[in-house]
């Protein structure tokens, strides 16, 4: 007896389902994570740089299609800092923006300093 392979049709075309397309048990696609892709870049204007300084917040634009969740681990991993809260906000420019808040024991001046911000 032969052995049936699953088949996909593209267009009339038989196809093989190609191993990127694997899904996990939720039936998600198994994506590995990069904070890369989250952040892109960190935003420079006086009242991030005055929230950086004083209230120890820095500022992202973001993904638009990243959450808060999403945002917290790429900023915890890339900087080995400690979360508190982030806020995001869809600016008019089209942007997504994240507001970070960290904790005490780490400083958001030094982070902006190593960012090349200050």
């Amino acid at each position: 007896m032969a052995q049936k392979t699953k088949t996909m049709e593209k267009h009339g075309e038989k196809t093989l389902p190609t191993p990127a397309a694997s899904k996990n048990k939720a039936g998600k696609s198994a994506e590995v994570f990069d904070p890369y892709q989250i952040l892109q870049r960190p935003l420079s204007t006086e009242k991030s740089l005055r929230q950086m300084e004083f209230e120890n917040k820095l500022s992202f634009v973001i993904d638009p299609r990243a959450t808060k969740p999403e945002v917290k681990r790429a900023v915890e991993e890339l900087f080995s800092v400690k979360v508190l809260g982030v806020n995001v906000q869809n600016a008019f420019k089209g942007e997504k923006r994240a507001l970070v808040k960290l904790s005490a024991a780490s400083s958001a001046s030094d982070i902006g300093a190593d960012l090349g911000l200050i």
